[in-house]
């Protein structure tokens, strides 16, 4: 053993200090032997292993807190979203989600598509349903484990329509996996292998794995993950509100993930002149709100220097080429529709033209294309169908509430306006008066000032 240390020399103290300073020692060590055993600390105990463990209390109010928790909630009026985090089985081909009981006490019930006020379209949306397992029973076995959340939504609805493919499903699927990077699973439901296959380099995109099919998988699978969302998030129609996601992105962000999925070459347009015409794309259509005279329009349109191309894109169209085509103009024109909702890929600063039929309410064209339009970079003008340039006037006497007070059917809903204005109804723009809005069209684009 070795000796012990010589203590340094000090000066001897008076015995009234020292008793004084071993009162002082004891006092505190009876106190901190009474705090140990009958005051626990408010930051847990010691386990017999020497893990830290909560006090009961604290685990309690914890669980309490859990259960009272909801697990659905309102993200906005268009759009419940539902989450869950710890011990999760999903059951595709069932439409189930098993939680642990800690985490719920009842069952949730959602159909996860961005429409959930409009009865029509989530008639064709199943209903998901997320509950505890039983507590007295060994949970689902998982079949599958992952480490990255399940995202769940549905492509049912009003899907197959470019302008609801994108408003109800795309741009709220961006909103909701974006923050992911890549490292989310899609759940995928109600599934339509075309519209699939239409969009497939988006979901690749957003999603670094491949799909699940919910409506095909193996009734036997139970896939597990430690966080589920079930839902999108809508903010507004083909809109992001940068202050409600989760690092400020924007639809700025969203066609930039655009132009990387299908490869499109301009972000922004380009300088017009003697060497480059302006190009003009005409959106045109065969079954209503048809262009009556519009080759007079592309002739009249070509003969202010545009470059014209005219088409038609349909649900057969290939999305990426037709993106890339529609990434070459400088100004898209077409009347009120689905074919519009394409502006997702114009370059930023290019003109989108809005033809607006005779008798819309002026919430439609502004909600759906105009306001959005903004957001996106682009410069917006419109075009509103008069009385002697609608097939209206050929249907109804001059003295019809049709004719004469619009908002008298706007009154009777939306499906009695979209039969009268959107369904019955072709145009034929005056060409003097079109001729007006594209030379306008051609003030907005950026122009080379002098040319060698």
């Amino acid at each position: 053993m070795k000796p012990l240390r010589t203590p340094p020399r000090v000066e001897p103290r008076k015995p009234g200090n020292a008793l004084i300073v071993a009162a002082m020692l004891l006092s505190l060590c009876i106190l901190s032997l009474i705090k140990a055993r009958y005051c626990p600390s408010p930051y847990g105990v010691d386990d017999d292993e020497g893990n830290a463990v909560a006090p009961p209390k604290i685990v309690a109010d914890e669980a309490v807190s859990n259960l009272s928790r909801p697990l659905c909630f309102e993200t906005s009026k268009r759009s419940n979203v539902c989450e869950a985090e710890g011990g999760i089985r999903l059951q595709g081909s069932s439409r189930t989600i098993f939680l642990h009981p800690s985490l719920t006490d009842r069952e949730w019930k959602i159909k996860p598509y961005c429409r959930k006020h409009d009865p029509p379209a989530m008639k064709k949306v199943d209903e998901w349903t997320m509950k505890p397992f039983p507590s007295d029973e060994a949970p689902p076995r998982c079949t599958a484990k992952y480490t990255v959340p399940a995202l769940v939504f549905s492509i049912g609805g009003f899907t197959d329509n470019l302008f609801h493919d994108f408003t109800d499903v795309i741009v709220p699927l961006f909103i909701s996996s974006y923050r992911f990077r890549g490292e989310v699973q899609f759940v995928v439901a109600d599934i339509k292998p075309s519209w699939v296959s239409r969009f497939i380099l988006i979901l690749m995109q957003l999603s670094n794995y491949d799909i699940i099919d919910a409506d095909n998988d193996d009734p036997s699978a139970v896939r597990c993950f430690s966080r589920v969302i079930v839902g999108l998030s809508f903010h507004k129609e083909l809109g992001v509100d940068p202050s409600k996601t989760a690092t400020g992105y924007s639809i700025v962000e969203f066609k930039g993930m655009l132009r990387k999925a299908y490869g499109l070459e301009r972000p922004t347009v380009e300088r017009w002149g003697v060497r480059r015409k302006p190009s003009l794309l005409l959106i045109s259509r065969n079954k209503t709100r048809v262009f009556l005279n519009e080759k007079g329009i592309a002739d009249m349109a070509a003969s202010l220097g545009f470059d014209v191309r005219v088409t038609e894109p349909t649900n057969k169209t290939d999305v990426g080429e037709f993106a890339r085509l529609v990434n070459t103009a400088d100004v898209m024109m077409g009347v009120h529709g689905a074919g519009l909702t394409n502006m997702v890929f114009l370059p930023a600063g290019a003109v989108l033209i809005q033809v607006v039929p005779m008798g819309a309410p002026s919430w439609l064209p502004r909600d759906t294309f105009e306001q959005p339009s903004r957001d996106m970079q682009l410069k917006y003008l419109d075009y509103h169908i008069e009385g002697d340039e609608s097939t209206l006037t050929e249907q109804y006497p001059k003295d019809h509430p049709v004719l004469n007070d619009p908002s008298s059917i706007h009154k009777q809903g939306w499906y009695a306006l979209s039969e009268v204005y959107l369904e019955n109804q072709n145009v034929r723009p005056q060409l003097d008066r079109l001729k007006n809005t594209l030379l306008e069209a051609l003030k907005l684009l950026p122009r080379i000032s002098k040319e060698a």
